[in-house]
């Protein structure tokens, strides 16, 4: 449309179409070049904008759950798993179907004791640490003592383990986490551990009968 304007004979009109406001400085040159006896157009209105013009640029949406998961990476000091590795070698839910030791899974009722099963022969509490270590903060002396390993390596109990975390949080963040980890390429079946019932309700009952 510019350049057919352009090609008329008589005054000539040069548009400049500029969707974005005009600054100060250039509304005062085009009053000047007015008085002079040129006429330059550095208004756009609406519908120009509209239909034609390169649009607008936006800044890319930032995503928060990726920041807040490469902040939580970063805090995790590097002696410990990290999550791109924990969900590398987890089973996804379909694939522990096709596992016995899943079926019939029951997570239990949260506490901040976990119980772990089906670990490999090679497993040691290094091992089990490097995992369950991300969800200690080991420059807390609290949690740092509460962060307890319990592997069992004999009997009917081997192959199982009970691990301390310093809250019910940080427990369920593990089961949820942990749970179908490949293992010595054995899944790990994470669950809460059943906190023991007290013997004085058995005491209690015998004496009433």
């Amino acid at each position: 449309d510019v350049f057919e304007q352009l090609q008329h004979v008589g005054h000539k009109k040069i548009e400049f179409h500029i969707s974005s406001e005009i600054p100060a400085v250039l509304q005062t040159n085009s009053e000047k070049e007015e008085k002079n006896g040129k006429r330059v157009y550095l208004y756009a209105t609406t519908e120009e904008i509209n239909n034609t013009g390169f649009g607008r640029i936006f800044p890319a949406p930032s995503s928060n759950d990726k920041m807040e998961t490469e902040e939580e990476d970063d805090e995790i000091p590097s002696e410990f798993i990290s999550r791109k590795d924990l969900e590398k070698n987890r089973l996804s839910r379909g694939e522990m179907e096709k596992y016995s030791v899943f079926k019939n899974y029951e997570p239990g009722d949260p506490n901040c004791r976990i119980y772990v099963k089906n670990l490999a022969k090679q497993v040691q509490e290094k091992d089990l640490k490097f995992i369950f270590g991300r969800y200690v903060d080991f420059q807390s002396e609290v949690e740092r003592n509460m962060f307890d390993i319990r592997l069992m390596k004999e009997g009917r109990m081997k192959g199982q383990a009970f691990i301390g975390l310093p809250n019910e949080k940080a427990a369920a963040k593990a089961l949820k986490e942990a749970n179908g980890y490949v293992l010595f390429e054995k899944p790990m079946v994470v669950q809460f551990a059943r906190s023991a019932r007290p013997k004085q309700d058995a005491n209690e009952g015998k004496r009433k009968k």
